[in-house]
């Protein structure tokens, strides 16, 4: 696993999976997302999805995807996700309904180009939000 300071880059080839209900609360998840957040499955599992949720993460973004989701859709954007042990790693995500109101979100790399423009444009919402 590659860092760069305390973040940790993703592969080309790594998908992080995982399953919430309705509630947010992670039924499932594979391998792949228990190493990159640093806890064990069985630490994931039964635990509210926004356990890894990063500070810099603004409130209108989630606000925005669980609006979509509801409502039957899915939802594509950029996440930053906190890991165990305090770091940090950005992902993109495709978060979609699966099965009766669950919740199935697949991740990926995000580039270093679209960390970038989405570092800036969190801190601006963020910014706004706490007017």
């Amino acid at each position: 696993m590659q860092t760069l300071g305390d973040e940790i880059l993703l592969d080309e080839t790594s998908l992080l999976v995982s399953e919430t209900d309705a509630k947010g609360v992670i039924v499932y998840a594979d391998e792949t997302f228990a190493k990159f957040s640093g806890y064990t499955l069985e630490e994931l599992i039964g635990q509210p999805h926004n356990m890894i949720r990063h500070p810099d993460m603004p409130k209108a973004a989630f606000k925005e995807l669980w609006e979509t989701i509801k409502h039957g859709n899915t939802w594509q954007g950029f996440v930053k996700n906190s890991t165990k042990n305090g770091k940090y790693y950005w992902v993109y995500a495709t978060i979609f309904p699966f099965g009766k109101d669950h919740y199935l979100s697949v991740r990926k790399m995000a580039s270093r180009d679209e960390v970038e423009k989405y570092s800036k444009l969190y801190a601006a919402m963020r910014a706004s939000e706490g007017k």
